[in-house]
């Protein structure tokens, strides 16, 4: 696996502080198709910011906005993200989920940070499983706000714990890595709904997951962000001693 875990480390908290990170997000607004005005005192109320912002056009393939006065620009594609666009002193983002858009509020303004705790490093917990794929499968998985989401299973990882098979299941993925949503017996050392971990160095038969990168999601840090929860087969009865703590949040 490439790269120490200290740098590892250091990559993902400033992942989470830079300005397109977690840590930062200060409105998540559900809206339908249609020409909105947007700013502190408006019908698309911000929290911050000049009474107006500017108007937003939302369609059903795409956004654009436009500051009082100036030409509409456009939502840009992100990798690995949905659309952005920048409109100091924030970066507004379409974030869709099943169909339905919401506006995201990244306030530039702000400084965030935060204290990454981590379990110590468990050399054992850097597991290589086997790796196998089947049939595309659709599913749906809940999500942390009640709604659910559906995602195509096409992998499964497996491995041996005090002789028993563990299987793990990927829903989602990210830069081309699979992302497992788990949850074990250290939920509440742990962030109770779940951890994220990517699995790396995967071949046809075998897959690296080393649960000392095991993180927190995003929900963990804003309440402004929509997580999804581990499906069944995901919920570990054992304890997952590796890998980040629940975040203490600081501004």
């Amino acid at each position: 696996m490439a790269g120490s875990l200290a740098d590892w480390r250091a990559s993902r908290l400033a992942a989470l502080t830079a300005p397109d990170g977690w840590l930062n997000l200060v409105a998540r607004i559900d809206l339908a198709p249609g020409r909105y005005l947007v700013g502190a005192a408006q019908e698309v109320r911000l929290p911050s910011g000049p009474e107006l912002l500017g108007t937003l056009d939302l369609t059903a393939t795409g956004a654009s906005f436009a500051r009082p006065g100036k030409d509409p620009q456009c939502f840009q594609p992100v990798p690995d993200a949905f659309p952005q666009v920048q409109v100091d002193p924030f970066l507004l983002e379409l974030h869709t989920v099943a169909g339905s858009p919401a506006l995201r509020v990244r306030d530039l303004t702000l400084s965030p940070s935060v204290k990454l705790r981590h379990y110590p490093v468990a050399p054992a917990w850097a597991i290589r499983a086997r790796w196998e794929s089947f049939a595309p499968q659709a599913s749906e998985v809940a999500m942390k706000d009640g709604s659910t989401a559906c995602v195509t299973l096409t992998h499964r990882a497996t491995f041996q714990h005090q002789g028993q098979t563990v299987t793990l299941t990927p829903t989602h993925w990210k830069s081309g890595k699979p992302m497992f949503v788990f949850r074990d017996a250290t939920a509440g050392e742990t962030y109770p709904a779940c951890r994220f971990l990517f699995g790396e160095d995967a071949t046809e038969t075998g897959i690296t997951l080393d649960f000392n990168r095991a993180i927190s999601p995003p929900c963990a840090f804003t309440d402004f962000a929509v997580c999804p929860l581990p499906p069944a087969g995901n919920i570990l009865p054992f304890r997952i001693e590796a890998g980040e703590l629940a975040p203490q949040r600081h501004r």
